[in-house]
């Protein structure tokens, strides 16, 4: 892969990571005795490994100027390489983290191994090192082909893909240590922050100059959602994470908010991070790969841009449904309930559109496990939209908030929705990116849809029921007016949902498993026997429109 670097993009990628190493230099020096130092290790050795695989291949023979009329995918090939491993690391911890609640000695009297270590290091890996890297890899193959114009450069996408993985590192390792926030979904302390803003306004350039350069003139409604995605998570990232840290060497900083404003803001983020990274760029997602899979346009594509500006505008005020009945003006509490529940509507018509759709390819859906994972997807979106708007009317809220039926929505979302519409994408992404007819093993597609569909159920109505039953027990007087059960009395009636919750997770765990196998197998397939691609990597400046594959999926509007 470096070998197809021109001589001057070698020179300016071996000169970004010498710069890397330096800071990781400075921040061991800096920051000795603290985690500081610890990361500043990490990157001066991830540096150092990028240096010698740079310096190993620099004066191999420059590559032909025909590859430039070729669609650039090998950052996408790694990218999906690096989704799979985070899939099978962060649901791995997720298992270990359900069974601590069911079996709280699991943590082996080690400070690491505790629930409030693993949990972030779980929730961290699976949305951004398995879903980021899912989002980076598809969003360039995405973008190449609905706009038939080769990504700019090749630096940059490297630097985007393995900067990301470098923050995630950092995050994860960062968490066993003890070093966060506090913040949910933004744990990472300020020098991880900074770094991120810097790959992802990279990232968002990318988007920019490819589409500055398309030979498609429209510019394609998945594009829409991912640009979307990555500019409101820059929003919403450097506003909550504005922070003054004790000194450069400390690892510590304080947030520049405070109280009823600091957990506005943080629920400003939290909110729209599952809006805007776990819902919009996965949408982007369903939309080109959903399509392309059954052969049939999207039912609507004005009801796609429909649900994009109903999306977009709806969600930034939904977060302050997260806190009821707390010191938040009422006002405001019900202005997110009111929005929450509006956004039914532009949720709704996204997963319809999806399924309509499928009309006159339903026996796809019955033969085709692929197929299956994403139909499966829209409607897991849809049902846990419809949740998530029920649960932030105040009523129902009062019954639901800090019970466990809160983490049986996000677990209907997060394995339902997201993980499923990634699977289904990179099952059909794999053999085109490596020139095979299909993945090495239909029935092992067939097993794991299975095992994650068993996984996710059984897990959901665990904790639906789990949560329901905790907020009916705490809730409950009796005679005299005072509470007929103790907390340690409702965690005794949780045990049995722990454990159903665990062996749910196991099953979706053996299926990322089973998944990574299988594309491990075809990558191997590919590299033993040449075969062929559906997809075209012809050069992109000569593709006649009617060609292009990114058309097939075009509204038939």
């Amino acid at each position: 892969m470096i070998s197809r670097l021109t001589l001057s993009e070698r020179q300016f990628s071996l000169a970004i990571v010498v710069l890397l190493g330096v800071f990781g230099l400075a921040m061991s020096i800096g920051g000795r005795g603290e985690p500081l130092g610890v990361h500043g290790f990490i990157v001066l050795v991830a540096a150092l490994g990028f240096i010698f695989a740079l310096i190993g291949h620099y004066f191999d023979p420059e590559p032909p100027a025909s590859q430039l009329e070729e669609y650039y995918d090998d950052p996408t090939r790694v990218g999906i390489v690096l989704t799979m491993i985070w899939a099978v690391v962060g649901m791995f911890v997720g298992v270990w983290v359900a069974a601590l609640l069911a079996w709280p000695d699991l943590t082996f009297d080690a400070a690491w191994a505790s629930f409030g270590r693993l949990r972030p290091v779980h929730t961290s890996g699976v949305i951004f090192g398995f879903g980021g890297n899912a989002l980076i890899a598809t969003s360039f193959h995405v973008l190449q082909r609905t706009s038939r114009a080769r990504l700019p450069d090749q630096v940059s996408p490297w630097f985007v893909l393995l900067g990301y993985n470098l923050f995630c590192i950092v995050a994860a390792s960062g968490y066993l240590m003890g070093v966060t926030q506090s913040k949910e979904y933004a744990e990472p302390e300020w020098y991880a922050d900074l770094w991120l803003v810097v790959v992802w306004v990279v990232y968002f350039s990318i988007f920019i100059r490819t589409l500055a350069r398309r030979k498609e003139p429209h510019i394609y409604v998945a594009n829409w959602y991912y640009m979307a995605f990555i500019l409101v998570v820059a929003v919403l990232h450097i506003v909550n994470n504005l922070a003054v840290p004790l000194s450069l060497g400390s690892t510590k900083s304080y947030s520049l908010f405070s109280g009823v404003q600091d957990a506005m803001t943080q629920w400003w983020y939290g909110h729209n991070a599952v809006a805007f990274f776990l819902t919009s760029g996965f949408l982007g997602m369903m939309y080109y790969y959903l399509p392309k899979r059954a052969g049939r346009p999207i039912f609507s594509y004005r009801l796609s841009i429909i649900s994009f500006w109903g999306i977009t505008f709806l969600y930034m005020w939904a977060g302050s449904h997260h806190l009821h009945y707390t010191a938040l003006p009422h006002w405001v509490q019900t202005l997110g309930m009111t929005f929450s529940v509006m956004l039914l509507v532009p949720s709704w018509a996204s997963a319809g559109n999806a399924l309509a759709t499928l009309n006159g390819a339903w026996h796809k859906v019955r033969d085709d496990a692929t197929l299956r994972f994403m139909m499966v997807a829209a409607v897991f979106y849809g049902l846990s939209t419809f949740e998530g708007s029920f649960m932030a009317i105040r009523p129902v809220n009062a019954l639901s908030h800090y019970t466990d039926w809160t983490i049986g929505h996000v677990h209907a979302g997060a394995l339902g929705w997201v993980a499923m519409i990634t699977f289904g994408s990179i099952y059909a992404l794999v053999p085109w990116m490596w020139k095979r007819e299909a993945m090495w093993s239909p029935r092992l597609i067939e097993l794991h849809f299975w095992l994650a569909l068993s996984g996710t159920i059984i897990y959901v109505f665990a904790m639906w029921n789990s949560g329901i039953i905790q907020g009916l027990m705490w809730r409950t007087y009796n005679d005299s007016g005072t509470l007929q059960y103790s907390f340690v009395e409702s965690l005794v009636a949780m045990h049995p949902y722990y454990i159903a919750r665990t062996i749910g997770g196991l099953f979706f765990l053996a299926g990322a498993v089973v998944g990574s196998l299988n594309v491990w197998m075809t990558i191997r397939a590919s590299q033993a026997e040449a075969g062929r691609s559906g997809e075209q990597d012809v050069p992109a400046q000569d593709v006649p429109a009617q060609d292009v594959p990114s058309l097939a999926s075009m509204p038939a509007e």
